[in-house]
């Protein structure tokens, strides 16, 4: 506690209210104020509120959505995924966000697990949703029956003149033909008004899915509390006001551009200024136009930013924060940032389990590659991952598993009583969740990371489970057997790579190429293989378990070979 923000209590009180309260409050605050602009155009937060109850009136008299029904949210970033998350929330409903990179296949999953029945889908990604709607005689028992359809540039209503803005948010409205599609402008047009709003903070709110050795991904399931905490308390850590305005470009079905991008500014009537992609052109004119006063990014996007060599004809003087995570910063990009813009980057640590940060550096004494200090009621400790005993406190120089206790932790997996039950491990009484990290803890409190228990690849802040990315693989119908692991990347950290084994038949006739290609076409980009090798067989233990430690070890070892001159 010696480096705790200063003024800032220890405990935080959550509200005794469901997540959607907030648009209330806020509509009611500040009805004129901008809640949301979009490449220039605003919505207020009057016009959020009346529009996501309208919404949530369609949702119910015409979707049939019911209390505790899940519903899929599956678009880009945009006014309408965050209108379609509060409509979602008035009808008593669970919001399941899906990543808009993910393919037909992977989607199939979200929809048979959660056994969601409704989605809220964008124009430019119902080709990979139709195909799971009831319309369709081939889509199975858990089929989508309803679908509603938005399209991105029904929000342009004002002038976008220099801003690049993605061809896919500029697309025109295409017409919808079949039972259970319902175009976004009809919906609220039909002003249907919902019930009455019952959902409580033990309810459940969210469900993002996290996935792990298991290969499928997994519903973390978080409650309205659950969700306040991190909403609330990451306003609060860096002391924002009803008055900031913030970038928000990190993807919003992940949990920390949620959390900091969307349901902490609502709660604080904070203003945000919304991008569908990245663009660092685009993002320094946002800045300058809309006074942006921080900005929440992953390390690649900074790093990025900062390459741009126009960096000094846009006036950011407004900015007075970039916090983030994912991936550690380079220590010369920090620096670099730092002479330019005054700022230092604030890294902080989190995970799906937990809707985002348990542990955030003080804003005041950040460290460089950090994690940063257990947040507002958080008990962080250490573990021995193979005994699972606490590690004394005191000795930097030990490194176990992070286990968090807080209010942020989630109730459990979804449906997965098993899964749930390894997640955890009770200490002192209290249940404590296993992040599956290592890491160690320096004089001053300060955590950092040093391994990761779990096998997972960091692939410009994108989590990639390998066991999901092969479970994929043996789709493709040359493959014998196929082992994922992590390469290094000068510009993503690490990129994703594919041992294969291919069937006899086939060897000879599918290139390395045709298995990238392909991969493309079934997965979402960033867990799509970049690098693929062929070989004859993998290693096996004596029990016939690919020991893919042995082949992630072996390309650690290449990575560390000096390359000869004249070679990428």
């Amino acid at each position: 506690m010696a480096h705790w923000p200063p003024g800032l209590p220890h405990r935080l009180t959550l509200p005794e209210t469901s997540l959607f309260h907030n648009a209330e409050v806020s509509a009611r605050r500040f009805p004129d104020k901008p809640y949301l602009v979009y490449y220039g155009s605003t919505l207020s937060f009057a016009a959020f509120h009346d529009e996501a109850t309208r919404l949530a009136g369609h949702l119910q008299q015409v979707c049939g959505v019911q209390a505790g029904d899940r519903v899929l949210l599956y678009l880009q970033n945009s006014p309408q995924w965050i209108i379609g998350y509060y409509a979602i929330l008035r009808a008593n409903a669970v919001v399941v966000p899906v990543n808009p990179m993910n393919m037909r296949e992977e989607l199939a999953h979200y929809v048979a697990d959660s056994g969601a029945r409704v989605a809220i889908a964008a124009q430019d990604l119902l080709a990979q949703a139709l195909p799971l709607h009831t319309a369709h005689g081939d889509a199975g028992a858990d089929a989508l029956q309803h679908i509603v359809v938005a399209t991105y540039s029904d929000y342009l209503h004002q002038p976008t003149e220099g801003l690049r803005v993605p061809d896919f948010v500029a697309a025109a409205r295409q017409p919808l033909a079949g039972d259970g599609l319902h175009a976004w402008a009809d919906a609220l047009a039909a002003n249907h008004p919902p019930g009455p709003h019952t959902a409580g903070p033990e309810d459940l709110c969210v469900m993002p899915y996290t996935s792990g050795t298991t290969g499928q991904p997994k519903g973390c399931m978080h409650t309205h509390r659950s969700a306040h905490a991190t909403a609330v308390g990451g306003m609060q850590w860096f002391g924002r006001t009803q008055d900031a305005v913030m970038l928000s470009v990190l993807p919003l079905f992940h949990v920390t551009g949620m959390a900091g991008g969307m349901n902490g500014p609502l709660f604080i009537g904070a203003t945000v200024v919304l991008m569908s992609r990245w663009d660092r052109e685009t993002a320094a004119e946002l800045m300058q136009r809309h006074g942006v006063t921080s900005w929440q990014a992953i390390s690649t996007m900074v790093v990025d930013f900062l390459a741009n060599p126009r960096i000094g004809d846009y006036d950011l003087s407004s900015l007075n924060g970039i916090r983030g995570g994912g991936a550690a910063m380079p220590a010369a990009v920090a620096q670099k940032m730092k002479q330019l813009l005054g700022l230092d980057y604030v890294e902080g640590y989190g995970m799906s389990e937990t809707m985002a940060a348990t542990h955030i550096n003080p804003p005041q004494r950040p460290k460089a590659q950090c994690l940063g200090i257990p947040v507002f009621d958080v008990d962080a400790r250490l573990i021995d991952p193979a005994t699972r005993q606490e590690l004394p406190r005191g000795k930097p120089e030990d490194s176990g598993e992070i286990v968090v206790n807080g209010p942020q932790v989630m109730q459990g997996y979804w449906r997965n009583d098993k899964a749930t039950a390894e997640a955890f491990i009770e200490i002192d009484g209290r249940r404590f969740l296993r992040t599956g990290d290592l890491a160690r803890v320096d004089e001053d409190g300060y955590f950092f990371m040093t391994d990761r228990l779990k096998r997972m690849i960091n692939a410009s802040g994108f989590k990639v489970w390998p066991a999901e990315v092969e479970a994929l693989m043996y789709h493709h119908p040359a493959i014998h057997e196929v082992c994922i692991i992590g390469a290094q990347d000068t510009k993503r950290g690490e990129t994703v790579k594919a041992v294969v084994v291919l069937k006899p038949e086939h060897r000879g006739q599918v290139s390395e190429q045709d298995i990238i290609e392909w991969a493309r076409g079934h997965m979402a980009a960033y867990k799509s293989p970049r690098l693929v090798s062929f070989v004859d067989a993998l290693p096996k233990s004596g029990t016939g378990k690919i020991m893919w430690r042995e082949l992630q070890e072996q390309q650690a070892e290449q990575n560390r070979q000096p390359q000869a001159p004249g070679l990428p």
